[in-house]
Parts: structure tokens; sequence; C-alpha cells
């Protein structure tokens, strides 16, 4: 499966890219170069921002999820994880307001102010979860073209590859994540370009071939569809790979950016699904996009290797960036902040991230279960102008987490399932934890408001 002269080629890869981005990494002398990315003072620009926010959310498993989702569904299943990406959007309009109108500095700025510090270290409870997540999810992907799942091929490539990533963004911090996330970019977007150039014209040249595939039901994938319209309301404000680029340049600048990184990003991941529908149309079986690679041959091989290798890294260079910044900045709250101290939380995360790899996770799972526990914070963001109790955060939060927990370990009745299908049970539980969520998120406000009336109707 793994011939001696692929693996080979795959190693050079690895390493050659890497050794480049280290080169190319810039190495940070200040404070705001290493945790906000600026050079000499200057924010990040239009273009470095928008394809830093694509890239570093075009992940490894992502692409992955994409094809397998264009494997077992058709088009649809494209689509379905595409409008994952409206969480841009989202996120973007809403974090712009709260800059401009509520002048606010960070999320946990914003969570601190209105609703206190238990709510603030419990929001940090969950990013943390979502960066430790996002270690193993992609680097693990990178680990299945080297070799079988739990072979020692494949624990070694995800051992070097993280060692590599890492040593470039120790280097320049979120300043070497956002440079090094133009050249990926661009690498991934012609690399992507050459594959669609040799699967399309494989079924006819007929782009509608594609396009057509899938059928358009619940079950066919619109279940996910649905789940991911839900989602992005509060997916997106538990990634701080995505909400720390969301403070560092202008609120119009970043606005801009957020907008057509919602184009992008949703085109890209949409494109990436061909793969897996290809895979269908000729009867593939297994991870679509190693399928695929290996059904055409060394240099499709090659290709889809080097897009895996070059989504993983950008995802993981922000990951460490990211962890870095919680710890020193948003929790620390900036006290004696060095640089120093900023690679050492990176290689505490880089260590305690790659430890799952040996307990065999699902890649999958570290989407749509982190999602369903995060679904409290939708009432959060989406009605952030209303001053509410701290009660409200956390009795939201609170339930959606052990919602996520419950589904995650099957302990849900089925009764709460009506949908059926794939992805059925997640879209009913969804559905059923962000109404619960906002009843919640609603009550002690309303509470708050009666008594305040009651009172002022006694004087």
């Amino acid at each position: 499966m793994w011939t001696n002269d692929i693996i080979n080629w795959q190693w050079l890869l690895v390493i050659a890219s890497s050794l480049i981005l280290i080169i190319v990494a810039p190495f940070a002398k200040t404070i705001n170069d290493f945790f906000r990315g600026s050079k000499n003072e200057q924010a990040p620009g239009f273009w470095l921002l928008t394809s830093s926010l694509v890239i570093s959310w075009i992940f490894a498993k992502s692409i992955t999820n994409a094809a397998n989702l264009g494997l077992s569904f058709g088009f649809v299943g494209g689509v379905a994880y595409a409008a994952y990406y409206l969480s841009f959007l989202v996120a973007g309009i809403i974090i712009y307001k709260m800059r401009v109108e509520g002048q606010f500095q960070s999320l946990h700025h914003f969570l601190e102010n209105r609703y206190g510090q238990m709510a603030m270290l419990l929001f940090s409870s969950l990013i943390a979860f979502r960066l430790f997540n996002e270690v193993w999810s992609n680097t693990m992907v990178i680990g299945t073209y080297f070799g079988a799942k739990d072979s020692a091929p494949y624990y070694w490539s995800i051992i070097v590859f993280t060692i590599l990533t890492l040593v470039y963004a120790l280097k320049g911090g979120l300043r070497s994540s956002l440079l090094t996330d133009l050249i990926q970019m661009l690498l991934f977007g012609g690399l992507l370009f050459v594959i669609l150039g040799v699967l399309i014209p494989k079924e006819g040249g007929d782009i509608k071939v594609f396009v057509q595939s899938g059928e358009w039901t619940m079950a066919g994938g619109l279940n996910l569809f649905f789940v991911a319209l839900i989602q992005v309301f509060s997916y997106p404000f538990h990634d701080p790979v995505l909400t720390d680029r969301a403070f560092i340049a202008s609120p119009k600048l970043t606005l801009r950016s957020f907008i057509l990184a919602t184009v992008i990003g949703s085109i890209c991941i949409l494109l990436f699904s061909f793969v897996g529908i290809y895979a269908q149309l000729e009867g593939l079986q297994g991870q679509a996009p190693v399928a695929v690679s290996k059904a055409l041959g060394l240099g499709m091989m090659l290709m889809m290797n080097f897009i895996m290798i070059t989504s993983a890294a950008s995802t993981l260079d922000s990951t460490f960036t990211s962890f870095s910044k919680l710890i020193l900045i948003d929790l620390g709250k900036a006290q004696a902040l060095t640089i120093r101290k900023g690679r050492i939380t990176m290689i505490i995360v880089a260590i305690a991230g790659t430890l799952p790899i040996f307990f065999s996770p699902e890649i999958l799972s570290a989407t749509t279960i982190s999602g369903t526990m995060v679904i409290g914070l939708t009432p959060i963001f989406l009605f952030w102008k209303i001053k509410a109790p701290e009660s409200s955060f956390l009795w939201s939060v609170s339930i959606s987490i052990i919602i996520g927990i419950l589904f995650t370990a099957g302990l849900i009745p089925e009764s709460w399932y009506f949908f059926e299908g794939k992805y059925g049970d997640l879209l009913s539980v969804n559905i059923i934890g962000v109404l619960l969520c906002t009843l919640v998120f609603w009550l002690p406000i309303l509470m708050t408001r009666k008594n305040e009336a009651n009172q002022r109707f006694r004087h």
C-alpha cells in the first residue's frame, strides 16, 4: 500500500517544505510581533489577514472530512460541510460590532466585563479543549499518508511533522504564522487547481457530473447542512485561531477580510469535496483522499500529501500561537509577559495535544462533538448587547456541555431524535440543545427585569 518510493518522496516533501518555512519565518523581536502578528508595530494588511483566516480554517481534518462527505453524500456532502464557513461571516459581523459599539478588545474582555471571571474561566476551558483537539486531529491525518494507523511509520511521521511545525512557530509566533499562512494559501490553491485538473477530465470533463451527484434529502446530507447552520452562531467563537485574528487589525479591514474569507473558504472546501465525489463515482472505498491518491498513482499521492501538509501545518502553527496567547494574555493578564514564556507554552500544547494520537480518536468527532458542546454560546454572542446576569451565561453554556457529553457517551434517549438518516441524531440534539440554551439564557434576564419592575412599583 505504501511503497518505499512513495514514503521516501513524502518524507522529502515534509522535511523540505518545513525547512523552507523555518527559513522564511521571521524571528520575533517584540511582544506585539510574537502575540499580535505585527511588523514594526504595523498591523497585518488585508491580504495577509484574509489568507491566514482561510488557510488556518482549511485544516487537514476539514479537507479530509469534506472529501469523505463527498464520497458519502456526493455534492450535497460538500455543500453541507462548506456551510460551516459561514462562521466567518457570523463572527466577522458580530465581533466588528463588539469592537466598534462595545469597545471590547477581545472576547475575554467582553465576557469578564459582562459575566464575570467565572464565565471567562469556563469559556477559556472550552477554548483550551478546542486547541487540544486541533493538534491531534490534524496531525493524525498526516500519519495516514505514511503508514497504516497505529503502525510505526504512522506515529513517527506525526511526531516529526509536529516538531518541524513547532520550530518555525517558536521562531516568530503569530507573525510567523501569518506570513507562512500566505505561502501555504498560495500552495493550497495551486495544488487544488492541479488536482481538479486531473480528476474532472477523468469523468468526461463535465463538472455537472460532480454537481449533480447526491440526493437533496435530509438523510442524503442535509441533516449535516442544517447542523452547520445552527452551529455557525456558536462554533466560531470557541475557536481562538479565528477570533484572535479578529482583533489584530482595524475593525473595518478585519470585517472585509472575514467577508472575503467566507467566500474563499466555502468555495475551497466545496471544490475539495470533488475528490470524494470522484471516489464515489469510481466506487473507491476508505478515506477518500487516500483512496483517490492510491488509485491515480505516485503523482496524485504526492500532490494530495503536499496539500495535507500545507493545510495541517497552517492550522497547527496557529494552534500553538493561540494557546500561548490564551495562557499568557487572556488568562495571565499579560503579567510579566515575555516571548520566552510564549515559546514554552507552545511546547507544552504540542506535547499534550499529540498524546491522544496513541488512543486512536475519531477525526470527525473533533468537529461535530465540540460543536455540540458549545451551542450554549449562541445566545451569549447573538445577544451580546443584552445586559444579562452571570447565571444566564453559566446555565446556557453548562447545559450545552452536558448535552455534548451525553451525546458523545450515547446517553441521549432515542425519543429525542426526530430526523432519520446519518447525522439525524446530531441535528435533533442540536435543535433541542440550542432551544434549551436560549431559554435558560433569557429566563434569568426576564426574572431580573420583573424584580426590578416590582421594586420600582413599590417605590
